[in-house]
């Protein structure tokens, strides 16, 4: 397996993992709520420490490209850019929605039929989500939505639906549904990035380092008005 840095700053939290072989060898984590632009560097300093220590070369470099915090998203993926540029190695981007659903499959006991929907905080009553399968399969594309008792209706009136992360607790008391799943504290982390950023390096699937943004940039460009003169 490639030896990969993987970079996640999408929420409060400020994270960076080193894995290669399938293990973690290094990580770091930083609970405090907007430190990222005061720890990422060292994290990232003490993970390539150690791979200079042990004399390993660093294939890729792993960010998260939200949706989420926009000054998060932006300082991890402003220094993941750098740092791939110039170490000459390619730069992977992990779906955050993704990347929290592939933590509750991994860390938690679900049922073969469930679905899973990550919940991004997005102010007021809306959160950023989707719906996904046990095979990672998507069922509703990721979107910004608006939560009322009639959210989710189709997935829950068809089996078990998980809902997680730090948009889900607003929704407890609206989903009232018995198919209804929360599952607390479940938070976008570094280390959990190693399934998804070593599917995509095997695939080749890499982020273009000249133009590459966070996806709530992409999706801000996609929907807003085009001019008229």
């Amino acid at each position: 397996m490639p030896v990969i840095l993987h970079i996640e700053t999408s929420t409060d939290v400020c994270s960076v993992a080193l894995t290669a072989e399938g293990a973690i060898l290094k990580h770091y984590e930083e609970f405090k709520p907007m430190s990222h632009a005061v720890v990422l560097s060292d994290f990232i300093k003490g993970c390539l420490d150690h791979l200079a220590d042990h004399e390993m070369k660093l294939d890729a470099v792993a960010v998260s490209i939200g949706p989420g915090s926009y000054t998060g998203l932006r300082i991890g993926l402003s220094e993941a850019k750098g740092l791939a540029y110039a170490l000459g190695v390619p730069l992977i981007g992990v779906d955050t929605l993704q990347l929290m659903a592939v933590s509750v499959m991994f860390n938690h006991d679900v049922e073969p039929e469930a679905m899973f929907a990550p919940m991004i905080d997005a102010r007021r009553m809306e959160v950023y989500t989707g719906v996904y399968s046990l095979a990672l399969e998507t069922l509703m594309e990721p979107r910004p939505l608006i939560l009322d008792e009639n959210s989710y209706a189709e997935w829950l009136e068809k089996g078990p639906v998980l809902f997680f992360g730090n948009g889900s607790d607003k929704a407890r008391d609206l989903l009232s549904h018995p198919n209804a799943r929360f599952i607390a504290d479940i938070k976008p982390l570094a280390v959990d990035m190693l399934a998804l950023a070593d599917r995509d390096f095997r695939a080749g699937r890499f982020l273009d380092l000249a133009y590459s943004v966070p996806r709530y940039l992409k999706d801000f460009q996609a929907t807003r008005p085009k001019k008229l003169f």
